[in-house]
């Protein structure tokens, strides 16, 4: 069927600070354990029908082969029986306990596996988003030093991301083999950086280059050679390189990109990056990253807080509404949007850096579950445009089975068959 995915999320950021001792679970701190059956009764009185959701990963994934599906057999069989497509997101910004962070080397043959027995268990999903924002979780955790394993080197940085890529890649060939119509949204942060002076120009384009890594890597797009020698000179092996090249799944895939007004840097002459707000924008983004890759696209974050005037939100939800519009309007195959997320989040002012317990209001509701302006605006702007938007081509079929437990024996014969080999 044609479909026009209108879309929101349930946050389930779950990264480690303070040196891997604390780790911040939105799921947790925003309540949805406790209400997640509340949460869902919101999704439909949004009109919404696309849900971008995921596990507690670090909850249900409990070591090698070992997973607790109890929360999730309740939450997907509930999504199910309200009609509500998930957009199965595995992995954000977090690994379990017991792998460590994305240094390991093994996370990505481990994290197949994962997706593997997730696919087994809950053959009915069809929309995935292996692992969220590579580019940001391989940045933050490596590259900045705020999550996981907080390091601050180039070497770490390309460490992260190929295992993070890979993991995906994996992933996806592990999930075809049990559902061979799945369709795989990579939701990626879309930046831009802007040259402050002309003594800036050469550090800005080395920057926007390296936004592309992740997608690069993931689509098999061969990198320009000064990508390939960061990479080649910080860790990365020629057979692993190849690896991406000849292993990725892109005619399965929809590029997902993230739209915040922080999404724009400036650059100086000495590389140091400041947020520029919003100056190009959405449409002028995604042009961008259609134009380099040529996959259709859907909108898969975006929000702003409240504000002081209670208006904010609202204003940048018509902004970028319309600056989906211009996007189609272009010609530019365009299959959803979305606000994120459903309630408001915590700490995400600093980045999940600091877990001092301070709401971040840019939810469609607040945490009481009381909706916000942003919220009946876009519950109006689905129920006004639903019909009359020409709808895209997204392959959206009836589940073949119920969610819960598949036959054991199917795991056995699958596991070994579903994973490339990297040599």
């Amino acid at each position: 069927m044609t479909y026009f995915m209108f879309s929101t999320g349930i946050e389930n950021s779950c990264p480690t600070i303070a040196q891997g001792r604390k780790r911040v679970d939105e799921m947790e701190l925003c309540g949805h354990y406790r209400r997640w059956r509340e949460d869902f009764e919101l999704v439909q009185d949004l009109g919404v029908k696309t849900l971008r959701y995921g596990l507690p990963l670090p909850m249900t994934w409990l070591g090698p082969e070992r997973y607790d599906w109890e929360f999730a057999d309740l939450a997907f069989g509930d999504l199910q029986a309200r009609g509500i497509i998930p957009i199965v997101d595995l992995c954000h910004f977090g690994a379990p306990d017991w792998i460590g962070n994305f240094q390991n080397p093994d996370f990505p043959e481990l994290f197949a596996c994962y997706a593997l027995a997730f696919a087994e268990r809950f053959p009915a999903s069809q929309l995935y988003t292996p692992v969220n924002e590579m580019y940001i979780c391989a940045t933050f955790s490596a590259a900045y030093g705020w999550w996981n394993e907080q390091l601050t080197t180039d070497r770490g940085f390309v460490t992260a991301l190929k295992h993070i890529v890979k993991a995906n890649v994996l992933a996806m060939h592990a999930i075809l083999s049990v559902r061979p119509d799945a369709i795989f949204v990579q939701s990626e942060s879309t930046e831009y950086f802007h040259a402050e002076n002309p003594s800036a120009i050469e550090p800005a384009e080395t920057l926007n280059e390296r936004r592309f890594l992740s997608l690069d890597l993931n689509y098999g797009r061969r990198v320009n050679s000064e990508m390939f020698r960061f990479l080649m000179d910080n860790g990365m092996r020629a057979d692993e390189y190849d690896f991406f090249m000849r292993k990725h799944l892109k005619s399965h895939c929809i590029m997902g990109n993230d739209y915040y007004g922080r999404n724009e840097h400036n650059v100086t002459a000495a590389g140091a990056t400041s947020s520029s707000g919003e100056i190009f924008g959405y449409n002028e983004i995604t042009r961008q990253y259609y134009e380099r890759y040529g996959l259709p696209v859907m909108h898969t974050e975006t929000n702003t807080c409240e504000g002081p005037c209670g208006d904010e939100a609202v204003r940048w939800l018509r902004k970028e509404w319309a600056n989906v519009l211009r996007v189609r309007n272009r010609g530019v195959p365009i299959v959803g949007f979305t606000w994120y997320s459903l309630t408001d989040q915590m700490d995400w002012d600093l980045e999940l850096r600091e877990a001092r317990g301070r709401i971040w209001p840019v939810g469609l509701y607040d945490l009481d579950r009381k909706p916000r302006a942003v919220g009946d605006a876009y519950k109006q702007l689905i129920a006004d445009w639903r019909e009359v938007l020409p709808a895209q081509s997204v392959c959206l079929t009836v589940p073949l089975a119920p969610y819960g437990r598949s036959g054991a024996g199917a795991a056995a014969r699958r596991r070994e068959a579903a994973m490339p080999k990297a040599g």
